[in-house]
């Protein structure tokens, strides 16, 4: 009997069909095309948690370049008092690439102090925040893998150093789906003074369906690129353009396909056409009162743009976008190499009062305890001085935060050691990091898996501890 070569390449249903299986192929035909219909229709449907959480929604403020937690969240008096010195031996030999560990300690920029009743000392560069602290849990022994923007960057945003794997955000659309089926549940917001270091990988999908990918939205009229309707397009024919191409691009659409690149596009068709009539009306801003306006400092210049941004993510998740990442500082950001006190100050001036006024805002509309909000950079930085006046990367010890969603707030959770070089007690890594937001958004990081190949993948890899202490 002769063998057709293509019968060895045939798949599960197809043997099913050429078999004969009559009834059973009919019945599972039927079956997976209502899967894939249901899936098709609405890929970013809401999904069921793995547990009751508080948090249905995320605001990461992601602080570009590295905030210097010696300056900002974590006062070490050994600083002031050693000051001009070299580190001490008793820290055990010590290397960054730019073998900085022969300079002098260097003091802190501002005074500390200690602010709301838990007594957290927060630098007098941020007072708005500061005024906040019994909001906020502090972590002050947070460690990550790399010394290097890009790497540590996809390290806070991938759980991996490496290029390629799928973004927090993308993760927790991937588990939870969005409550809004008119907007994006992953909405990234960079500077518009420059890119994070590392670029669109620290948003995207990485080995997940393209669906989940983080999508960009700006300021102004345009929120999305190319969104709008052409004048001479009525909306019945933008509806009927949408619905023939994608009817074609369903005719080439295998069974079972429901996550491809193909099925991406389709639902990013349709996405696309429900966002023109809703995504202008969420960053229209301009119904917003004189005191919202004045709350997030939209009429000063200097707090102007990112108070934009900060409301606007307020706006996304009262909407039910699920996740919000913003950034703060343009592509060399917060990395004070020189001149740290001038690069903070700066950065402080413009980003305390927004972000402020977002925790105030959304505890005012009752949204804070439904939102979790994150605060942090990609790694902290030196004790010591590098050059006379800047700072070297850290990413053996700095600060986060996090406020509202589910998180116990006014407590102070690890410390760096004396001078504030490495993380030295209750320790936590970017793994823990993740797989307690992932927690309190209601996922068992242990749980939240994709097949990729040939093994369940997640976002903490094999590691992560949910941080117990930071929950309500």
């Amino acid at each position: 009997m002769s063998i057709d070569p293509a019968a060895s390449s045939l798949d599960r249903r197809a043997f099913l069909r050429n078999a004969g299986a009559g009834f059973g192929a009919v019945a599972l035909d039927a079956m997976l095309a209502d899967e894939g219909a249901a899936s098709m229709a609405n890929p970013l449907q809401p999904r069921q948690a793995h547990f009751t959480a508080k948090a249905k929604n995320v605001i990461f403020l992601f602080m570009s370049g590295g905030p210097s937690h010696v300056d900002l969240f974590d006062p070490k008096p050994d600083l002031l008092r050693l000051a001009g010195q070299p580190i001490p031996e008793s820290f055990g030999t010590f290397k960054t690439r730019r073998a900085v560990a022969k300079n002098a300690l260097m003091p802190p920029i501002r005074p500390f102090a200690r602010r709301g009743k838990c007594g957290l000392e927060v630098s007098e560069l941020l007072p708005h925040i500061g005024g906040l602290a019994d909001e906020l849990c502090l972590l002050r022994g947070c460690y990550g893998d790399s010394v290097t923007h890009p790497e540590s960057v996809y390290m806070m945003n991938t759980g991996t150093i490496l290029m390629g794997k799928p973004s927090l955000g993308s993760w927790a659309a991937y588990g939870l789906g969005t409550e809004n089926q008119n907007m994006p549940a992953f909405v990234v917001m960079p500077d518009p003074g420059g890119w994070v270091k590392g670029g669109a990988p620290a948003w995207g999908n990485g080995f997940l369906p393209a669906t989940y990918q983080g999508t960009l939205l700006r300021g102004g009229a345009s929120p999305v690129l190319n969104l709008g309707t052409p004048e001479h397009i009525s909306a019945l024919q933008q509806q009927n353009t949408v619905g023939l191409i994608n009817r074609l691009n369903r005719q080439n659409l295998p069974a079972g396909a429901e996550d491809s690149e193909l099925a991406a596009r389709i639902a990013a068709y349709e996405l696309a056409f429900r966002m023109q009539a809703h995504a202008p009306e969420v960053v229209d801003l301009s119904k917003e009162s004189a005191a919202t306006r004045k709350m997030y400092g939209l009429d000063e210049a200097v707090t102007a743009d990112f108070g934009r941004r900060c409301l606007m993510a307020r706006r996304l998740v009262e909407r039910g976008v699920r996740f919000v990442q913003l950034y703060c500082g343009d592509t060399n950001g917060w990395d004070g190499h020189s001149d740290v006190a001038g690069n903070h100050t700066k950065l402080c001036a413009q980003s305390d009062l927004p972000v402020a006024g977002l925790l105030r805002d959304l505890k005012a509309r009752g949204l804070l305890e439904s939102t979790l909000v994150i605060w942090g950079g990609e790694f902290g930085r030196m004790p010591m001085s590098e050059g006379s006046n800047g700072r070297d990367h850290n990413p053996y010890g700095f600060c986060m935060w996090m406020a509202g969603g589910g998180v116990k707030g006014g407590q102070v959770i690890g410390a760096t050691d004396a001078v504030g070089l490495r993380a030295a007690e209750e320790k936590t890594h970017v793994h823990d990091i993740h797989a307690t937001i992932l927690h309190l958004l209601g996922l068992d990081h242990t749980r939240l898996t994709y097949r990729h190949n040939g093994r369940d993948d997640r976002l903490t890899d094999v590691y992560g501890d949910v941080i117990v202490k930071a929950l309500a």
